[in-house]
């Protein structure tokens, strides 16, 4: 993964032409995304070029209104794979600043577009905004273009009755419901995170569970019990019922947590290995039982439940 910390910073190689290039945060690589990378895709197919995506991180909202950035959807790294699974041969990720929000469109237009990836052709989303108060729009673009040598194609971010956005999908996912997520992105919405060691009352309980701590910057969906799938590191994807929260049955628990059963499994030893919950449905909210007995047999019911949404075809 390229990070440009300053875009012509020593030891970033510029990708010499012909390239067809796309621009925009990309959180999510939702399917309004995807719909331009196949665009990107083509284009590159007939130019015989290469594709590149340029992507910001941190978001930036998240630099210019801390307190107005949006949840993340994807961390970086896998957004950047999502990029490449879609498309594109190379991904290069902007460092987004205070300094890099001062430049002018046609300073970004030159030291990224022109100077880096050798562009021959450029789309990017019909509403896309740059530089210095978003003051470059599409058009300032193609002014540009006659200039520079690379044409730009405007583009819808396709939807249904909704353009495809990540703001429909973080919408979705605050209101728990992941069918209308999975609609937006194209697959589950998931939460990335490595397994720590919990208090084992899962285990105690008979249901062992691969905990992971919860980032508050993230899009994690609402308290509840889910019907999910444990992606590990080698790409096997388990079937799960995922519990999100803080089991307010137990006195002491205050840091919200994804834990994952995965059904019919006590066997795993996942401590410190990087997953992804991909989360299918939501099956119940979050609940405080009067007792242990309640709550086991709880458990049973919600991996019964979670067994048969996972049945059904999601």
């Amino acid at each position: 993964m390229a990070i440009w910390k300053v875009v012509d910073e020593a030891g970033v190689e510029r990708i010499d032409g012909p390239s067809v290039v796309t621009i925009g945060v990309f959180d999510g690589v939702h399917r309004g995304h995807q719909a331009v990378l196949a665009a990107v895709r083509r284009k590159a197919d007939e130019l015989d070029a290469t594709t590149v995506a340029i992507t910001f991180d941190p978001h930036p909202v998240a630099v210019l209104a801390p307190d107005k950035a949006p949840k993340r959807l994807t961390t970086i790294e896998r957004r950047v794979e999502l990029l490449r699974e879609h498309g594109a041969d190379e991904v290069r990720v902007l460092a987004f600043s205070a300094e890099m929000s001062a430049w002018t469109p046609e300073e970004f237009i030159q030291r990224v577009v022109v100077e880096q990836v050798g562009c021959r052709h450029l789309i990017v989303g019909e509403n896309f905004r740059f530089g210095k108060r978003a003051a470059g729009s599409v058009d300032t673009l193609r002014e540009a273009g006659e200039r520079d040598g690379f044409s730009v194609d405007g583009w819808s971010l396709v939807g249904d009755e909704e353009t495809f956005s990540s703001t429909r999908v973080r919408s979705a996912v605050a209101a728990g419901d992941m069918p209308a997520a999975a609609h937006v992105l194209g697959r589950p919405h998931e939460v990335v995170g490595t397994v720590v060691q919990g208090d084992r009352r899962g285990r105690e309980l008979g249901y062992p569970t691969a905990n992971v701590p919860v980032d508050e910057s993230f899009a994690v969906p609402p308290d509840g019990v889910y019907a999910a799938r444990l992606v590990l590191s080698d790409g096997a994807r388990l079937p799960a019922a995922v519990s999100v929260g803080t089991n307010p049955t137990f006195e002491g628990v205050s840091d919200r947590r994804v834990e994952s059963y995965v059904l019919d499994r006590d066997d795993l030893g996942l401590y410190d290995e990087p997953v992804r919950v991909e989360f299918v449905e939501r099956l119940r909210g979050m609940v405080a039982f009067d007792s242990v007995d309640a709550l086991i047999a709880q458990m049973g019911d919600d991996v019964a439940a979670a067994r048969q949404a996972l049945d059904a075809g999601h």
